[in-house]
């Protein structure tokens, strides 16, 4: 089974994996740090940092569902 953030709809085509979606991240980072951009870049880029985060997220909680099933297979039932 492929491996998808956790999200109330099945991720699209669009998505990136958690590394990809990080080292985008990292890199938004680092030109907003430097600074050099117009203010209407700066607010673009700090919009696709969010998402990027947001992305990040939901991979680590859809890996942190994942481990607690492994971990308890019962809980699933429960909810």
């Amino acid at each position: 089974m492929p491996e998808t953030p956790a999200t109330d709809s099945a991720p699209d085509a669009e998505t990136p994996s958690y590394e990809a979606a990080r080292e985008e991240l990292i890199d938004v980072v680092r030109r907003l740090e430097t600074g050099g951009t117009t203010l209407e870049e700066s607010l673009a880029l700090w919009e696709r940092g969010e998402l990027l985060a947001t992305i990040c997220q939901r991979w680590l909680d859809g890996a942190r569902q994942r481990l607690d099933r492994a971990i308890d297979p019962e809980s699933d039932s429960e909810a």
